[in-house]
């Protein structure tokens, strides 16, 4: 089945990509895609992944790591951000 990993603030520049997508045999569960990502994209990944949440299909996943996916599933990380507007100076 193919899915589709979504790469935001540090996890895609960890990663180097925006989006990428994974060929993973059927029953997949998220933590089986988690560990295939860091595989591919390395330490630094792995360390913006520890903070990060992770949402499936637009939603935090039910059962967590051992979410089961389906063929087609757009996997999101979001690492925290910090910003916000500057103030204006007087």
């Amino acid at each position: 089945m193919t899915l589709r990993l979504r790469l935001f603030a540090a996890a895609r520049q960890a990663a180097g990509l925006g989006s990428d997508e994974f060929d993973l045999p059927e029953g997949t569960r998220l933590r089986e895609l988690l560990a295939a990502a860091c595989d591919r994209y390395g330490p630094d990944f792995r360390d913006v992944l520890s903070g990060a949440r992770v949402w499936v299909g637009g939603d935090e996943p039910a059962q967590g790591p051992d979410t089961a996916l389906a063929d087609g599933d757009e996997i999101a990380v979001l690492p925290p951000v910090s910003g916000g507007a500057v103030p204006a100076h007087a």
